[in-house]
């Protein structure tokens, strides 16, 4: 089947070659976990690798935060942009759901105009202010979803989450879980007094996918996947143990 990659180590592997076309793909995490370096990351492999414009609609950061981000992983974002392959789109989530709700709207027109194939939404978070009902809100990321595929678009969506070490979330919205193709987790584990990165793909529509906690890093080139932890077990807990028992398998890069 045909594979969107996302042009990160590891991460395709875990996604058994990447996620599928016309789909929506959460990524959630705690501040500072990666998550809009994974979604740059996607947009800026498939500008420069697969020949797939894109965009970023941002709902928190000037599209200047993105241009210097990018420039620290290498990635000129602003040539991008003037070559016409990639536009990045400040707004708010009532406006991109009203544009995406009438023909001929403004992301419908880029979407054209340059021939976008993939859009990384930053943040999910935000359409949480659009409704206290719970029924209501996931109607609402379910019909904004949607229309980003009917555009033809291949989605990362960011989702921030307060659970910093594996605590659990008081209050946490579930409804986007449910309503996305595919669900990666990014968590800190403390591990010998030192606090590392895990990433966990939770679920993945229509596909198999790697059902193993693998440690990641940010480095100068981007988001890296590594090996899997070995030797612990509770990983996702933020406190892992020792296993006396190797039948179990989770992460530590050693």
């Amino acid at each position: 089947m045909e594979r969107i990659k996302t042009g990160i180590p590891g991460l395709d592997g875990m996604l058994c070659g990447g996620f599928l076309p016309q789909t929506a793909n959460l990524v959630e995490g705690a501040p500072g976990t990666g998550k809009t370096t994974l979604g740059m990351q996607f947009i800026y492999h498939g500008i420069v690798a697969c020949g797939e414009p894109g965009l970023i609609l941002t709902f928190e950061e000037f599209p200047q935060q993105y241009y210097n981000d990018a420039a620290n992983f290498g990635w000129d974002f602003r040539q991008m942009e003037q070559e016409g392959k990639l536009r990045v789109i400040m707004t708010s989530p009532e406006v991109s759901k009203a544009d995406l709700e009438q023909v001929g709207g403004r992301i419908e027109r880029l979407v054209q105009k340059i021939g976008a194939k993939r859009i990384l939404v930053d943040s999910l978070s935000h359409f949480e202010r659009l409704s206290r009902d719970p029924a209501h809100l996931r109607s609402i990321i379910y019909g904004f979803v949607n229309s980003l595929k009917r555009e033809g678009l291949t989605t990362v969506l960011t989702r921030e989450s307060m659970a910093l070490l594996g605590e659990a979330e008081e209050g946490g919205d579930e409804a986007s879980a449910f309503l996305v193709d595919s669900y990666v987790l990014l968590r800190y584990v403390e591990i010998e007094s030192a606090v590392r990165k895990a990433i966990l793909v939770l679920k993945m529509r229509g596909s198999d996918h790697d059902k193993g906690i693998r440690q990641f890093d940010v480095t100068s080139r981007g988001v890296e996947v590594q090996s899997p932890f070995e030797g612990r077990e509770g990983i996702m807990s933020g406190s892992p143990r020792r296993m006396a028992d190797s039948f179990v398998q989770a992460f530590v890069r050693r």
